[in-house]
């Protein structure tokens, strides 16, 4: 096999060019010109539906395998010239070889120019392209992003109040209680509430005011927090949770504050979690400690904050805190 001819065809001219080579090669080596020309004409429109002409550059090659003169471009494409007779000499093949190296090295200048212009044009027209087409892939993806976020959002999101639930806060407290395992100077506090009398409300003055009434909870909690730093909970019914970081005398004048919203009718336990009062290094035993502080509050007449106190030798004790008015 002889490569005979290699080219880029950008504009016409050049396809031109190359196929008066290729009838050239056809009759330097005794090959059927009427039956070549058919072929070319069907060789040009192939080069042009691959993109020749056109300002890209396109590799062409003229190519002699045994008797047969082919004309390979694309991926892979591979289209007859003509079968000749007979196998040419040596000596012939490589003086046509020769000679159509020496006539594409022969540059007309205004041709030159002409196919810089169109190759700079059909680079500008790519990029102009590519750059739109980025920009819509970004704009897609920043949907798409945006989509996440919101589906993320409401997974995570308790739809009545807007509040975190169960879900988020297993995850939340999971990952805000190793931090505060891992860093000594984190602080964790756990507030649990209990709106008192939740059902008798609900039951007397219709589920509308009910809904409104744990609406007004929400907005209580997310007033008393940093947006961002501290979560809002609602684990469902009439029951929420705060994580705060920070420490239990912070935690409790947060807790007073709702209480004050919800006019004293909230039941509240608060355990925290901090270097120096380390309690529980144990989650669950750490839930279970506001847990016991809710259930205190409950139990010692409701309408007041329990405080936890862990002590080095394992006991705790709790503070109760009343509203001004009890």
């Amino acid at each position: 096999m002889v490569e005979l001819l290699k080219q880029n065809l950008v504009i016409e001219p050049d396809i031109q060019n190359f196929m008066g080579f290729v009838l050239l090669a056809v009759k330097s080596l005794g090959g059927n010109q009427f039956s070549a020309t058919s072929s070319c004409l069907q060789i040009v429109a192939s080069l042009r539906l691959a993109g020749a002409g056109t300002g890209l550059p396109l590799p062409v090659t003229l190519l002699l395998e045994d008797s047969q003169l082919t004309v390979h471009f694309g991926q892979g494409v591979a289209s007859s010239v003509v079968d000749l007779k007979d196998s040419p000499e040596a000596g012939i093949v490589e003086q046509l070889r020769l000679h159509l190296q020496q006539s594409t090295e022969i540059a007309d200048p205004a041709l030159l120019l002409r196919r810089n212009a169109e190759m700079i044009r059909h680079l500008d027209e790519t990029r102009i392209r590519t750059e739109k087409e980025i920009e819509i892939m970004q704009q897609t993806l920043a949907k798409r992003q945006e989509e996440l976020g919101e589906s993320i959002r409401n997974a995570e999101t308790d739809p009545l109040t807007g509040l975190l639930n169960r879900r988020a806060y297993d995850e939340r407290l999971s990952t805000g209680f190793q931090r505060t395992l891992r860093q000594r100077d984190e602080v964790l506090s756990l507030i649990l509430f209990d709106l008192d009398f939740f059902k008798q409300i609900n039951d007397e003055h219709g589920h509308q005011y009910g809904d409104a009434y744990l609406i007004k909870m929400a907005q209580a909690m997310l007033h008393s927090i940093r947006d961002g730093v501290d979560h809002a909970i609602r684990f469902g019914g009439d029951e929420f949770a705060i994580l705060l970081y920070a420490n239990k005398d912070i935690a409790c004048n947060k807790a007073m504050h709702v209480l004050s919203q919800m006019n004293n009718k909230v039941s509240i336990g608060i355990a925290s979690l901090s270097a120096d009062e380390p309690g529980e290094r144990d989650m669950q035993n750490f839930i279970h400690r506001a847990d016991v502080a809710l259930y205190e509050a409950k139990r010692a007449g409701r309408g007041r904050v329990v405080v936890d106190t862990w002590h080095p030798d394992g006991s705790i004790t709790w503070a109760h805190f009343l509203p001004d008015s009890k």
